[in-house]
């Protein structure tokens, strides 16, 4: 069997059987999400399972590691992300027991992602054109690159409002880019993605409606700083057509999501950190879909998404015209439909 079927089966194995120790642990030490006027759940719900997501994943790349060994380069890469991403997981912790403040927050996200970049020299150098030519980034190599950390980190951070939908998109985007990867003979790339998608699909078991536990920020967080630290890491940018269009579609559903956030909070005069009900999610079940009619609906755009990514790689510059002005043409119909980029109603 190959290390990525055992990446994704000891991430997946350890997520689920570790999940009844989370809850526990999360029901004695207080950890618990109240409902209130902006979420959707009714009772009070454990709110750590990320820890579940961060020991798949940890137990998953240790064990490939071990068994098939790594590399000078991918060992280091490998433990710049885990070491990064355990930053995360601590700053997501935290947040879940104090409620840090959001400026704090992002401050460590800030710092976890100097880590990488500074501690392990992963970082954006280059990107290509839709003519395949590169565009060495130089100076703003390293700027970058931390918004890209940060900027995807908070991404998956913010869509994750309904049970199942954050660990669920972030396991489609995994695949989308571990299939990419497999094509490409990346190795590292699969291997990492392969345990990042074990690790989400292994706590869905526990996550999806009616929940038992929600990841909180510490997995969201870790799930998007990952995908983005992955995504540099294996330099998928540097061989597509189009720039980072891979790692951008395969999270398209949350870059989406937040970006209209930020434009309808703008439009309303609040501040962009303050929540709100004008999310995606929100706006599903306000025409009359329920929790889990409105997460397979995204999970199926999520899928379309990332199939769309998978087959830019493969087609001629004509065709990944055409289906880039397919996609852009249904997200302002969504969006004109649907009124995300409206002012909420909190």
């Amino acid at each position: 069997m190959s290390l990525y079927f055992w990446a994704f089966a000891v991430a997946l194995l350890v997520s689920l059987f570790v999940m009844p120790a989370v809850i526990l642990l999360a029901e004695k030490t207080g950890a618990m999400d109240a409902p209130n006027a902006r979420k959707v759940h009714k009772k009070p719900i454990p709110r750590i399972g990320g820890l579940g997501i961060y020991a798949g994943f940890m137990a998953a790349i240790i064990f490939v590691a071990l068994k098939f060994g790594l590399d000078g380069e991918q060992f280091r890469e490998t433990v710049g992300l885990l070491v990064s991403g355990s930053i995360i997981v601590g700053i997501g912790l935290v947040d879940d027991y104090k409620n840090l403040p959001a400026k704090l927050k992002l401050l460590g996200q800030i710092f976890a992602a100097m880590v990488l970049v500074f501690g392990f020299g992963v970082r954006i150098d280059f990107v290509t054109d839709p003519f395949g030519d590169y565009i060495y980034l130089e100076q703003i190599a390293i700027p970058a690159t931390l918004f890209w950390l940060v900027g995807l980190t908070n991404t998956v951070n913010l869509i994750d409002g309904l049970d199942g939908l954050a660990a669920g998109v972030a396991a489609i985007a995994s695949v989308t880019i571990l299939l990419i990867a497999l094509e490409q003979n990346f190795v590292l790339v699969a291997v990492l993605t392969a345990a990042l998608a074990g690790a989400a699909v292994g706590f869905l078991r526990y996550n999806f409606h009616p929940a038992k536990i929600f990841m909180g920020d510490t997995g969201s967080m870790f799930l998007g700083f990952m995908i983005a630290g992955i995504s540099v890491t294996g330099a998928v940018k540097s061989v597509v057509a189009i720039a980072l269009v891979v790692p951008i579609f395969a999270l398209g559903l949350p870059i989406l999501d937040t970006t209209f956030a930020i434009v309808r909070r703008l439009r309303g005069g609040v501040p962009i950190f303050k929540p709100d009900k004008g999310h995606l999610h929100h706006r599903l079940l306000n025409v009359g879909f329920t929790q889990r009619q409105a997460v397979l609906l995204m999970y199926v755009i999520s899928a379309l998404l990332g199939l769309s990514a998978i087959a830019l790689t493969a087609v001629s510059y004509q065709t990944a015209a055409l289906i880039l002005f397919i996609v852009v043409v249904a997200i302002v119909y969504g969006v004109k439909k649907l009124g995300i980029a409206r002012p909420a109603n909190n």
